[in-house]
């Protein structure tokens, strides 16, 4: 169904995000390190409804063109 495929490319997703975050290892990039668990929460976000504010703000600039 199309929920059980939109869930799965978001699961993919945030299993994308957690291999970067596995990848950085002990690099000590902590800004590289935090964006990958935040991408990770905003996908796993996705499928559990919560939105956040930075989702709200990008459909607000994407689709009222605000600032244009």
């Amino acid at each position: 169904s199309l929920t059980q495929s939109r869930h799965s490319r978001h699961l993919g997703a945030c299993a994308a995000a957690l291999a970067r975050f596995g990848d950085l290892g002990d690099s000590g990039d902590l800004a590289l390190a935090a964006e990958q668990l935040r991408v990770a929460r905003r996908e796993l976000g996705r499928i559990t409804g919560h939105v956040g504010a930075e989702d709200v703000l990008d459909i607000i600039f994407r689709d009222f063109c605000v600032g244009k």
